[in-house]
């Protein structure tokens, strides 16, 4: 069902009963970890394809355990995005049980109360009258379709529909993608009957790709499968955004699962929005290129560390 709200927005913001109709400004963090390096490392012979092609470029801002102040940090990132006239993208990672006993990605919260109260605060520090756009929590309904995650999964629905309703009462200029994982890991009737459970009633769509190097056309079929499945199920017309961050050469060779800083990945399309009904709704840079996957594969610095190296051969696909 189509709702027209009036309301009054930023100018790089315009929605109307389709939703994004404009392409947006992304806001782009000052202090990312690209930007940080840049500054840090002026006489470095990597300096300028690192800036010009990643650190200029606006890629979200995740949100976790590791953040002291989740309504105080919000509210001020918003804040500045609101100011500057842009569109912060924002992804909240916290789930409890992160990757299901995994090692790379492990943590979120303590226990399920504790993010109930942390998303809370997160979607009432975002405000009513602010806009953004929200990824909610990379993987963490993708992984409910292995065995791993079998104990986890009733609380972990309820969490994610817990989220996605706080975001619709206490966010509601918000476009909020619950995120399914990406093409090869779940049939889209399964993505669809997880997205269901999780609420995605309550979220513009869903997002796909994060983190990960399938191509923007395989992801595009891949989303409008899923759509279709959803829209089949009464869910009427879902949205979905795809991250172009590292798929600019496409999945490693065979696509091998090899998802783990894999040699000769390139940087995707920039970010951007598409003309109204156009799928996906956005491209945009989920994953911070630069940022190390883990200790393996190209890169041996740990988990969400900047490593310019790394980020230096995604710029040449090396």
């Amino acid at each position: 069902m189509i709702r027209r709200i009036v309301v009054r927005l930023l100018p790089s913001l315009l929605l109307v009963v389709t939703g994004i109709a404009h392409a947006a400004e992304f806001y782009g963090d000052p202090n990312s970890e690209a930007q940080k390096w840049v500054k840090a490392h002026p006489s470095d012979g990597r300096v300028n394809d690192i800036r010009d092609r990643i650190a200029s470029q606006p890629a979200a801002r995740w949100f976790g355990d590791w953040t002291a102040d989740i309504g105080a940090d919000v509210a001020s990132y918003v804040g500045r995005a609101t100011a500057a006239g842009r569109t912060p993208v924002l992804v909240a990672y916290n789930i409890p049980n992160r990757d299901c006993g995994g090692e790379e990605s492990s943590g979120g919260a303590a226990s399920a109360t504790a993010y109930r109260d942390w998303i809370s605060t997160f979607a009432s520090a975002v405000g009513a009258s602010r806009a953004a756009v929200i990824v909610l929590e990379p993987d963490a309904l993708a992984d409910l379709g292995g065995a791993k995650c079998d104990s986890l999964k009733a609380t972990r629905l309820s969490l994610l529909a817990y989220a996605t309703a706080q975001f619709k009462k206490k966010s509601p200029l918000s476009q909020v993608y619950l995120d399914i994982g990406h093409s090869s890991w779940l049939a889209a009737t399964q993505a669809a009957d997880l997205l269901g459970q999780a609420g995605v009633q309550d979220a513009r769509g869903f997002s796909l790709n994060v983190s990960n190097f399938k191509t923007t056309q395989t992801e595009t079929a891949y989303g409008k499968a899923v759509a279709s499945e959803l829209a089949k199920r009464g869910f009427g017309t879902k949205t979905f955004v795809v991250d172009t961050s590292r798929n600019g050469n496409g999945p490693p060779p065979a696509d091998d699962g090899n998802w783990c800083n894999p040699s000769a990945r390139k940087i995707g399309v920039a970010p951007s929005v598409s003309p109204a009904g156009d799928a996906p709704e956005m491209r945009l840079w989920i994953k911070n290129p630069g940022l190390s996957d883990g200790q393996c594969g190209t890169s041996a610095a740990k988990a969400g560390t900047f490593d310019p190296e790394l980020a230096f051969k995604l710029v040449h696909g090396y």
